[in-house]
């Protein structure tokens, strides 16, 4: 009996080629974060003094309101947005609001969900407490698939709730709502839900922190509606996490570091809206252009170009808002020394 032979078949083992750059994305981003993590505080530390001064009916030393605040009530910068879109006029009431919205829904369009990754303070926050977690307990926990992908729709349902609300409403509705008393202090709300914090909410805010402690994003990937919202709107960037297979080793190093958990290895381009382009797959990459965010015609941008987008149009927007005149909520002292004191007993309209 004559015994075939068999042949085998040896496929040639990719080579690495070594990046002979040197990645500086995550320092320049933490720069960014650190930056704005900076002025929200000063923002924050400036509005306390502010509400308190009007709480004491000017009897402490004046403090200017600082209208950056505004860009912590992204369901109000929502309101605006469509009343910009309906009477194409700027509001008086919160118009920073308008203006920061309209800059973070821009940078997604162009640049990624970028704002979540390079600017938010509790994406910040966040990304540091599972770091913490990772570098304490040597790991961090992913969720199995069947309870993943029905959490992720969490924040997609309360986006849609809050879409709904807004977008039900007429302009002249949104107009009144803003100049309503409980529209005109909606930031001293906000406030004073930390500033005397009750036990049921005190008790979620402690689990959120927990769980992002050994879940990657806990927040930002599960519940935030903001997050959901500038996910969907990063859908028509051209920008694209961008993986070139003949160059591609295979060492999964991408998908390891993706804090969505997205299988970077596997595709050629990202194209999913949990992608914020914090561009940490890209420094993991051992390999020389395997791995980059790109443009249209595969031309890869550089992390500096990316930090000069997100820039441009978050100053630029503040800038002009500024230069206009459409920055600042101008009311009288007196509403607000009559206003802030009852805030708690405000009802929503």
């Amino acid at each position: 009996m004559i015994v075939p032979r068999l042949h085998v078949v040896t496929l040639p083992r990719k080579k690495l080629v070594r990046r002979t750059d040197r990645d500086y994305s995550q320092p320049l981003r933490l720069s960014f974060q650190l930056a704005f993590l900076a002025l929200n505080l000063w923002i924050g530390i400036q509005f306390y003094q502010w509400v308190r001064w009007t709480e004491t009916a000017g009897a402490t030393r004046e403090v200017a309101r600082p209208a950056g605040v505004e860009g912590w009530l992204p369901i109000a910068g929502l309101m605006q947005f469509k009343y910009v879109l309906l009477t194409h006029k700027i509001p008086h009431v919160h118009p920073a609001g308008f203006f920061l919205f309209t800059a973070f829904l821009l940078m997604s369009m162009l640049l990624r969900k970028s704002f979540c990754s390079w600017l938010c303070p509790v994406g910040t926050f966040s990304e540091y407490l599972w770091k913490l977690g990772r570098s304490t307990f040597r790991q961090n926990f992913t969720l199995p698939r069947w309870l993943d992908l029905p959490l992720r729709s969490v924040k997609y349902l309360l986006l849609g709730f809050f879409v709904y609300a807004v977008f039900s409403m007429p302009a002249d509705a949104i107009a009144e709502f803003l100049a309503s008393p409980y529209g005109l202090i909606v930031d001293v709300r906000m406030l004073n839900f930390f500033r005397y914090l009750g036990g049921v909410s005190a008790f979620v805010v402690l689990g959120l922190i927990v769980a992002s402690i050994f879940v990657q994003n806990f927040w930002c990937r599960y519940l935030c509606p903001y997050g959901a919202f500038l996910g969907l709107a990063a859908l028509v960037s051209p920008l694209r996490i961008t993986r070139r297979e003949l160059a591609c080793i295979d060492c999964a190093k991408c998908a390891k570091a993706c804090p969505a958990s997205l299988p970077v290895d596997k595709l050629v381009q990202i194209r999913s809206a949990e992608c914020t382009g914090c561009l940490e797959c890209v420094a993991v990459c051992p390999a020389q252009d395997a791995l980059d965010i790109s443009a249209p015609g595969k031309r890869a941008i550089p992390a500096w170009a990316m930090a000069a987008g997100i820039a441009i149009v978050f100053f630029g927007l503040v800038g002009y808002a500024k230069l206009t005149g459409h920055w600042d909520t101008r009311l009288p002292k007196q509403l607000y020394f009559q206003l802030v004191p009852t805030a708690a007993a405000q009802q929503h309209p």
